[in-house]
Formats: structure tokens, C-alpha cells, sequence
């Protein structure tokens, strides 16, 4: 996303408008800024673009400004092209900031929050907001607390894998395109497109409501991406990994997900599959893996008898 209105961070947050300038702003990036420097007349590194908290510390310090300084500088900061200025902990603030904000058209709000508190919640929600997007093919669903994108050629079975494991208590999250967002650099979150959340296709029986037919339980909103599943057609000619000591990565948005092949034959129950693969990824998570052990006690054994 692009840009994000100030009417929406108002909405959002339940904030309170304390002066009369209309509501037209929009946000353009992510980061926040305390301008205690500012306010002190220091204006080098000023970045006008970002949403503005003031909060004990900044209109203490306003208070105590002589009036013709106060004008000075609140002339000069609100001067520029702030999307909005919000002010923590339900403070009043000095009649010369609500005067100079109107003829400059700059929205002050207002929140109960603690200046902490709230600069947290803001900015998880803009970073979210304002994450690099992809949509991928797949099913995302939740395994054992195990976010896993089953991809595929059209066909392969992974919607019936999907319901497969939402039958057996497992959620799930996005059925045939994911919304795949990069959070806080290294995380990948998958969501589903608003009109098909919910929903699976299954062919011969057409879209089911997952949330109607297992209950709210059976679905999630949103899951972290930590596992990818790839559904292949079983190759008699291709030599598949049986030690799983290789780990094979995926790039998405610059983040590296682990991928796991398997291959699809008739009779093979492939939920219960994937559910091992995702225990198998918890155990490898916390330093175990059960492969190296094997080899590693195969090893000892070849070379106890080589002795």
C-alpha cells in the first residue's frame, strides 16, 4: 500500500480531533516521530512525513516556552507537511499549537493511551499496513502452530489436503491465492483476499464455507509462513530425498522459507504427511534433527564393525 488517510488511523484508534481543520491528509510511510529536538529548534534531520506523537515530555516542554519563542517554533514545525499531530495520555495541549495546526491545516488528535503503549500498537499496525505484498498460488493452512503453504500444479489435491487436515483440528487460513506480506524484515505473513476467505474449492463439489461447516475454530485471519510444502506428481525416474539431510530454501520477498517435496500417489494420506512435516520442522526448530542423528549413528555402527 502506498499511502494510508489520517481518517483511517482516526477510525482505527478511536482518536479525538481537537481542532477544526478538515481531515485530508494521508500517511506515506511507516516510521513515527517524537519531535523533541525539534520543538528545541533544532530542525537539520526533521522528517516531516511521518506522523507526529507528542506526549508528557513535548508538552511539558511547550508549556514552558516563553510565548514569543512558543510561536517560533511551533510556527516553524507545523510549517511543514505533517500528515497529523497526536498527542498521548489525553493531554491538553497549549491553545498556540490548536491555533497555528488550523491555519496550517494540520489535523491535532488525541488518544487516552500511554505514549508508549500507543507508539507500539501505531506502529505495528503502519508497518503491516505498509508491508511489501505478493500473491501466491497455494493453500496456507495451520499445522500444530506450524503456518504451511501446500503449493502445487492445479489438481494435485491441495484443497482436499487442506479440509483433510481442518477435519483433523488443524485451521485453516487462505485457499487457492495467499496474500503473503513481509513483516519486520525476516517474517512472511500469509492472509486470505477478502472474497474468498473462508472459502475452499473442492472440484465435483464446488465452494464450501469452512467457518459455517467446522465452526469459527477451523479458521484463522492471518499466520506466520514457516513451512513450505510443495505437492508434486510421483516420478518413477526421479530419485527422491529419503534422509532429509538437505534442507532446501525458498525465497519470497527476500525471506528464506524452508521447502519440503513430496511426491503424490494414489493411496498415500497426505495430510497426515504434512502433519508430520510439521512436527519434524518444530523438533528441527528447537536443534533437533533426526536425520543427522541417524546418519550420525550409522556412522558409529560402520565403524564399530570396521574396528
Amino acid at each position: 500500500m502506498d499511502q494510508i488517510s489520517v481518517e483511517k488511523i482516526i477510525d482505527k484508534f478511536g482518536l479525538k480531533q481537537l481542532n477544526q481543520t478538515p481531515i485530508k491528509n494521508q500517511i506515506t510511510v511507516s516510521d513515527i516521530k517524537r519531535p523533541g529536538i525539534e520543538l528545541a529548534g533544532f530542525f537539520d534531520y526533521f522528517t516531516p512525513e511521518r506522523i507526529q506523537i507528542l506526549g508528557r515530555t513535548e508538552i511539558s516542554f511547550l508549556t514552558e516556552l516563553p510565548l514569543e519563542l512558543l510561536e517560533e517554533r511551533l510556527n516553524k514545525f507545523l510549517g511543514y507537511q505533517i500528515p497529523c499531530v497526536i498527542i498521548t495520555r489525553g493531554l491538553e495541549p497549549v491553545e498556540k499549537l490548536i491555533e497555528i495546526s488550523e491555519k496550517n491545516n494540520i489535523p491535532i488528535l488525541s488518544t487516552d493511551s500511554s505514549t508508549t503503549s500507543f507508539i507500539s500498537c501505531l506502529t505495528t499496525y503502519l508497518e503491516e499496513t505498509f508491508a511489501p505484498q505478493v500473491t501466491r498460488h497455494g493453500v496456507l493452512v495451520e499445522i500444530y502452530g506450524v503456518g504451511v503453504l501446500i503449493k502445487g500444479s492445479s489438481g494435485i489435491g491441495k484443497s482436499e489436503s487442506a479440509l483433510d487436515l481442518v477435519k483433523r483440528g488443524h485451521r485453516l487460513i487462505a485457499d487457492d491465492a495467499v496474500i503473503i506480506k513481509r513483516v519486520m524484515r525476516s517474517k512472511l505473513v500469509g492472509t486470505s483476499p477478502e472474497i474468498s476467505k473462508h472459502h475452499l474449492e473442492l472440484r465435483g463439489l464446488g465452494i464450501i464455507n469452512v467457518k459455517t461447516l467446522f465452526g469459527a475454530g477451523a479458521v484463522r485471519e492471518a499466520q506466520n509462513i514457516d513451512l513450505i510444502i510443495q505437492l508434486e506428481k510421483w516420478d518413477q525416474q526421479k530419485n527422491y530425498d529419503r534422509l532429509g539431510l538437505d534442507d532446501e530454501m525458498v525465497e519470497i520477498l527476500e525471506v528464506t522459507v524452508p521447502r519440503v517435496v513430496i511426491p503424490v500417489k494414489p493411496g498415500r494420506n497426505l495430510a497426515m504427511v504434512m502433519e508430520v512435516a510439521a512436527m519434524n520442522f518444530r523438533l528441527k526448530s528447537t536443534g533437533y534433527n533426526a536425520a543427522k542423528e541417524f546418519t550420525k549413528r550409522l556412522e558409529n555402527e560402520l565403524k564399530d564393525k570396521n574396528s
